[in-house]
């Protein structure tokens, strides 16, 4: 059973940690923010589940102990790696801002979320909380509000619109993800699961009548596309954005 991934941390400790990254404890020179790093590279790998400070510790080469030094737990390592990876969403590419239009703006911080989930696949496994007011989360979220500046949207409007999108790359994303585990414990395709579940399906659904449910999902005939989901989603989102604003 996976591990807990709570968004507990102390608000007092994490700021401060946050906002501290170059931080080194004892004699040996290795910084918070190298312990982050250290973190990340062991969540990307091996998963959140891997992810023990006895683990971290090993990897950084620091004593158990000596690790609690620079971050007092669990949950505090956790919010202390999202911001992390939220810092990295635009390094080397071109800012939100940079687009012409709204609709490419919002479709274009959707896709570099999505990469970012996907580069980062532990990320979307931790529940949403308060918000991180870290370095890293900081800029990503004006990078974000940018393009949705001065277009007509109050300041909570921009928040909404904002979360909204992220609300449903994070959704897409954890979905992709799942599959993509799914697929790889069965051995099977989606095809070949369908084939071997319709019989079975069939007998256990005789007499039900669904007209509309079995006409969707005969069309359909996958176990979806959270990419074309999420399309659909921006579209929609965008057009009634676009079309208040004219």
């Amino acid at each position: 059973m996976p591990k807990q991934t709570p968004r507990s941390a102390d608000p007092a400790k994490l700021i401060g940690l946050l906002w501290a990254p170059s931080t080194a404890v004892g004699r040996t020179g290795t910084t918070l923010g190298a312990v982050v790093v250290a973190a990340v590279g062991i969540a990307d790998t091996e998963g959140l589940d891997a992810l023990s400070m006895r683990r971290l510790a090993n990897e950084v080469g620091v004593g158990a102990m000596t690790l609690y030094g620079y971050v007092p737990g669990r949950a505090e390592l956790l919010e202390l790696m999202l911001d992390s990876i939220a810092g990295q969403a635009y390094a080397g590419r071109a800012l939100p801002r940079a687009k012409r239009t709204v609709r490419t703006a919002i479709r274009y911080i959707a896709e570099c979320n999505w990469e970012l989930a996907l580069a980062h696949p532990w990320s979307v496994e931790i529940p949403p909380g308060r918000p991180i007011v870290g370095p890293g989360s900081s800029q990503k979220y004006e990078h974000e509000l940018e393009p949705l500046d001065g277009i007509g949207l109050t300041d909570h409007e921009m928040d909404a619109l904002l979360t909204t999108v992220l609300s449903m790359v994070d959704a897409s994303a954890r979905w992709q993800l799942s599959l993509e585990r799914s697929r790889a414990d069965s051995a099977l395709t989606d095809e070949q699961w369908w084939q071997a579940a319709a019989p079975i399906l069939a007998r256990s659904m005789q007499g039900l009548v669904l007209p509309v449910a079995s006409r969707v999902g005969t069309n359909v005939a996958s176990a979806g596309d959270p990419r074309v989901t999420l399309e659909f989603g921006l579209t929609a989102v965008t057009d009634v954005v676009v079309a208040r604003l004219n």
